[in-house]
Order: C-alpha cells, then sequence, then structure tokens
C-alpha cells in the first residue's frame, strides 16, 4: 500500500469512527440514554470478542467491536454519573487529546514538541498566577501522570530542598525523615513514603476536626513528638478537597507552624484546586500562596479529559537541580536552539504525555471567564442538591456543612424511620447504600460512591461528586433524589 493510500485508508477509518459514535449516541448528554449496561465480569467476557488472535480481524469485527466498546462501557459524560473525581470530558479538552495523540510526540525536548512546549509553558505561567505564585523563572511546574506522582514531586523537592546531598549519598546514616498529612489526605502520601525509602510508619496521620480538616494544634503537637524521637521533620501535606468528604485544611494556620519548624509546605488542592477560577468560593484556598509546592488535578471537577495533573512550585530551578540526570543523548547543550526550553530533566520520566495541551485548548476556548463560570455553576448546583436533602424526609447528611463538590449522606427507607438509633440500627443503615447502588447499577439509571470512613468510625454513607462537565442543573439534582427514593421504596 503506498503512503496515499494508507493516508486516505486512515482517514476514512476515523470519518467510521465519528460516525459510528453518534450512531450510537455516545455523545448524548440528555440522560435519556442508559448510563451503564451492567454485566458481570464472566458474562462479558462471553459477550465481548475480545480475544487477540493470529489472523488479523476484518471490517465487520472491528466495527463491531468499536460498537460493543461503547454500548458496554461507562457513560461518565452522563448527567447521572456522580460516581468519581471526574465525570464527563469538555469537548474542547478532547479534540486537544485527539490532537495531541495523533501527532504521538513527547515532551521532553523542544525538538520533537515545539508547539506543545509552548502550550504547557504557558498553561504553567498562568495556574502559578492563579495561584499566587512568582512567574516563571522563580516558579515552575511541570504536567505529571495523576496527582499521587504530584504529591510525591512536592515530597522529592522538600526532602532536596532539607538535605541537597541526599541526591548523591541516599538516606545512609540520617536521622528517620518523617511527614505529615490529614488522616482525611489521599493516601499517595504513604505511597510516596514507601517509594522514596522513608518507611509509612513515618507518615504522622494528623487528626480532624468535625469538618474533617486537618488540626493545627494536633500538627504541632506531632512535630514536637517526633522531634522528641530523634527523627527529622521534613514535610507537611495540607489538602484542599480531601477525597471523600471534599474538607479544606486551614493554610493560614498550617503556613504558620511550616514557617515556625522551617518546613516544606505542599498542598494537595487535585480537587480542590479548581475553585482557584472563582471569584466567588476561592477564599476556600486562602493561604495557598505561602506553600512551597501546588498539586491539582484540571481532571478533577473541571472536566480535562484524564489525565491533566500540574504540580506547581515556587524556586528558581530548583525542579531541575532535584531531578536532573543530564543525559547527554537527549539534552545536548549545543543544540541550535535556546535548550532552556528542554523540559525532560527537570521530570522523573523520560517519556512524557504532552497533557497541558488538551488543557491549553480547553482554557483557549473558554477563557478564564468561561472556566469561573462553570465552577460556579457545579457549586451552585452542590448547594442546591445540599438544601433540597436538609429538607427531604430519608435524607441525611455526613457533615453539617460542605466546601468541594462532595456531598456525604445516607438515605434512611421509610420502614427505618422514627426507630430508636441503636447500634443495630445503624448496622442495617451501612448496608442501605450498597444494595441501593447494586439497583443503580443493574438498572442502569444513576452512579454514586458509597464508603465508609475508619477514622471517623463511620459505615457505608454515598458519596455524591458534582462536576462541570457535564453542566449540572437543577433538574439532574432532582433527578438523584427521586431516584433513590424510587430504588429504595422497599427496603
Amino acid at each position: 500500500m503506498d503512503a496515499s493510500s494508507s493516508t486516505k485508508a486512515m482517514i476514512e477509518l476515523f470519518k467510521q469512527l465519528l460516525e459510528i459514535l453518534e450512531e450510537e449516541n455516545a455523545f448524548d448528554r440528555t440522560g435519556n440514554e442508559p448510563l451503564v449496561r451492567f454485566v458481570h465480569p464472566h458474562e462479558l467476557q462471553e459477550r465481548l470478542p475480545i480475544k487477540l488472535t493470529d489472523e488479523p480481524a476484518d471490517k465487520n469485527e472491528i466495527e463491531n467491536a468499536i460498537r460493543q466498546t461503547i454500548r458496554y462501557s461507562v457513560k461518565t459524560y452522563s448527567p447521572h454519573f456522580h460516581n468519581q473525581l471526574y465525570a464527563g470530558v469538555d469537548e474542547y479538552g478532547l479534540a486537544g487529546s485527539w490532537l495531541t495523540d495523533m501527532f504521538n510526540t513527547s515532551q521532553y525536548t523542544y525538538e520533537v514538541a515545539p508547539v506543545f512546549t509552548l502550550m504547557e509553558r504557558q498553561v504553567i505561567e498562568k495556574t502559578l498566577e492563579l495561584i499566587g505564585y512568582p512567574s516563571m523563572p522563580d516558579g515552575d511546574g511541570i504536567l505529571c501522570p495523576g496527582g499521587s506522582i504530584s504529591n510525591m514531586y512536592g515530597m522529592v523537592l522538600a526532602r532536596y530542598k532539607m538535605i541537597p546531598n541526599v541526591k548523591k549519598k541516599g538516606l545512609a546514616g540520617l536521622p528517620p525523615l518523617v511527614c505529615f498529612t490529614s488522616e482525611a489526605g489521599h493516601y499517595s502520601i504513604s505511597k510516596g513514603a514507601h517509594w522514596l525509602g522513608l518507611g509509612t510508619d513515618h507518615v504522622y496521620k494528623i487528626k480532624c476536626d468535625e469538618l474533617g480538616r486537618m488540626r493545627p494544634d494536633e500538627l504541632k503537637a506531632a512535630i514536637t513528638e517526633a522531634r522528641k524521637q530523634g527523627h527529622l521533620p521534613f514535610f507537611v501535606n495540607a489538602t484542599c478537597g480531601t477525597t471523600v468528604l471534599g474538607s479544606f485544611d486551614p493554610l493560614p494556620d498550617i503556613a504558620a507552624i511550616c514557617r515556625e519548624e522551617n518546613l516544606w509546605l505542599h498542598v494537595d488542592a487535585c480537587l480542590g484546586g479548581t475553585l482557584l477560577f472563582s471569584e466567588k468560593y476561592r477564599d476556600r484556598l486562602k493561604g495557598i500562596e505561602l506553600s512551597n509546592s501546588v498539586a491539582w488535578n484540571p481532571h478533577k471537577t473541571l472536566g480535562a479529559p484524564l489525565q491533566c495533573s500540574l504540580f506547581l512550585v515556587k524556586g528558581k530551578n530548583i525542579l531541575h537541580e532535584t531531578n536532573c540526570a543530564g543525559a547527554k543523548y537527549l539534552f545536548q547543550q549545543d543544540k541550535h536552539y535556546d535548550v532552556s526550553w528542554d523540559t525532560g530533566d527537570k521530570s522523573l520520566q523520560c517519556g512524557r504525555k504532552v497533557d497541558g495541551a488538551k488543557f491549553w485548548l480547553m482554557w483557549k476556548a473558554r477563557g478564564t471567564k468561561g472556566l469561573r463560570e462553570s465552577v460556579e455553576l457545579a457549586i451552585s448546583a452542590v448547594e442546591y442538591f445540599i438544601d433540597r436533602i436538609r429538607n427531604r424526609s430519608g435524607f441525611r447528611l455526613v457533615l453539617p456543612q460542605y466546601e468541594g463538590c462532595n456531598v456525604c449522606f445516607w438515605y434512611i427507607p421509610p420502614s427505618m424511620r422514627d426507630q430508636p438509633e441503636t447500634e443495630e440500627w445503624w448496622d442495617k443503615l451501612y448496608e442501605i447504600a450498597p444494595k441501593i447502588k447494586e439497583r443503580m447499577m443493574t438498572n442502569g439509571t444513576l452512579m454514586i460512591g458509597y464508603m465508609p470512613l475508619s477514622f471517623k468510625k463511620l459505615g457505608n454513607f454515598f458519596r455524591m461528586v458534582i462536576n462541570c462537565q457535564p453542566p449540572p442543573s437543577k433538574a439532574s439534582m432532582d433527578y438523584v433524589i427521586d431516584k433513590i427514593e424510587e430504588l429504595a421504596v422497599d427496603l
């Protein structure tokens, strides 16, 4: 096959893909289509042409595989998908994602990604500005493969800042390094402690208040205790938008302690960072500019395509100094252009997806104003939903108030209302959410996550997440309430 016919065949393939997506209502956001056609794994294996064979599949087999993929995949773009910290994708972000995949390049050098390098730089510059950090080169950033890695970047830089020689000499001979995070914080801090050789026993889990926020007095006491034990504190992780409750730690108080104790303050704003766009709600991130580093995932809440995670940091050249390995085959210093645009040596990775471009296109198309409106619409939907369930029989909030896009609640069936709330009663209530969730999925009408919360000694409750895409409405919020009541009528 010559080049021209090969190109024509590729174009025809993608035209056909778009036709199939349209025929299968893959872009439908009305909520009228099934959210999921749930089939148990062993049965789905039998239905799908999943096995790989020696012989190539013909055109009809490929078309069938594509249609089956669409049919049995979860439709995260549905207005009734509230299961995760992400949901539908912004259409401009999706177009950017397709564009970047088509060019199949890496972010490590300007040489192979000139346009994408400029786009990533612009995204980093604008995000530094949103946070209140210095502009480049006194601030810096990088796109990472998820929030867990973004948080780990903060840990690596904090360790290097305190003990620069650790890069060459390792941890041998040093007192145990310890870090601090709230008991509601993300598990990636413990994973980071494992990967960095600190040990998970050296992660101090700080108690939270009644709203799930880190208590500064407990943090101060833990740092004092760690020093008494002969440990070396180096890193504090504060959270803006905890994974389950969506709580925001008190950053100004935590920052004051970190300054006093000479500790690196990292803010895990992977979930809550999207409020940076909002003039109305960004006060919930008050003090974020006092931190040393920030992680933020625009693929959470905002609707950027997975994956899109930013790590931002104060400090000139610290990302490069911490991570550089000086690979001469890739980062030659005698290139014909300004090699300061080669970003790969400040990265943990070598090959790195050009994730910034899809977010850039989305931001370019919407403008900061459009993204702000999207965020404020989502939070207004949260407030509407909370107000509705406060005044609806059978619904009970886990917390008295919420600051982000998560709302945690129980549903109490009619048969359990007006009964003494004994230990046995609560045990029965904890069984309700899994039963309703099963009915949601088998009916294909709604998806909301449920979970326990061990540090509060709570069993299962619903955690509903309200995202920017697809844009939520009062009708979609009312649908959730009505559907839960309908599914649970005989429980």
